[in-house]
């Protein structure tokens, strides 16, 4: 059933040292659920910052109401993408869940738009179709990422063309669903979502966009973080 107005939008926002962007990133969230009419909540999952993100995550909730700003703060040296989703679920009320950085890379009204378009499962954004592509990475990130792609592309066929990006929306008990089949840590675990979304039958959108460059802070995309990739690429083309 597509989005319609007693659906909930759970945006899970995952921190570490976000201290700059966060204020403006969860004043676009808000304006942007606020024009497209959407009921929402932002639940910031901080691992531990040490540079005051959480100060600054309990200042934006007293501003904007504890109903839709949640603060809730996990420390765990395994901490990734899919152990902040999965802590960050506990607590979401919504039956629709946002995933993303704090990084200003995204957008959401194109995934609320695709959503209720073509009433699917799962709506990812795609920086290698239509008019889609990357603003301000050096030419080595560039081909890291590409190459990424194709080398997955190649050797799981999943059926989507970016597999490795950090944004997407899901229709909560899908995403519980996946998150009980995914193994994976770290960048291959968005890859893996998406292989175990199309394994499963579930639907998949995809929206060309423009993807910018974190505004501050650095990129956590490093040597230790490809080679991890690389492993998780060839265990998921030896056990799908």
């Amino acid at each position: 059933m597509a989005a319609g107005s007693s659906d909930k939008f759970s945006v899970l926002l995952p921190t570490y040292n976000e201290r700059e962007n966060l204020p403006l990133v969860v004043w676009l969230l808000v304006r942007t659920f606020h024009q497209s009419g959407n009921n929402f909540e932002i639940i910031i999952i901080d691992d531990g910052s040490p540079d005051g993100t959480e100060e600054i995550a309990k200042q934006l909730e007293k501003i904007y109401g504890s109903d839709k700003i949640v603060m809730r703060e996990t420390i765990s040296v395994l901490f990734s993408s899919g152990t902040a989703y999965i802590h960050g679920m506990k607590h979401a009320t919504g039956n629709f869940i946002v995933i993303m950085d704090a990084d200003l890379s995204h957008h959401v009204s194109l995934y609320l738009i695709k959503q209720k378009e073509g009433n699917f499962d799962i709506v990812s954004g795609t920086r290698y179709k239509g008019n889609g592509g990357v603003y301000g990475w050096d030419l080595k990130r560039k081909l890291i990422s590409r190459g990424a792609n194709f080398i997955t592309q190649v050797l799981l066929r999943p059926g989507a063309s970016d597999l490795t990006g950090s944004f997407r929306l899901y229709r909560k008990e899908v995403l519980q669903k996946l998150m009980e089949k995914c193994v994976s840590k770290g960048y291959v675990f968005q890859m893996e979502m998406i292989v175990r979304a199309r394994q499963l039958g579930y639907t998949i959108g995809e929206v060309p966009i423009s993807f910018v460059d974190r505004v501050y802070g650095e990129s956590k995309l490093g040597g230790n973080e490809i080679v991890s990739f690389l492993k998780g690429l060839l265990t998921l083309f030896a056990t799908t």
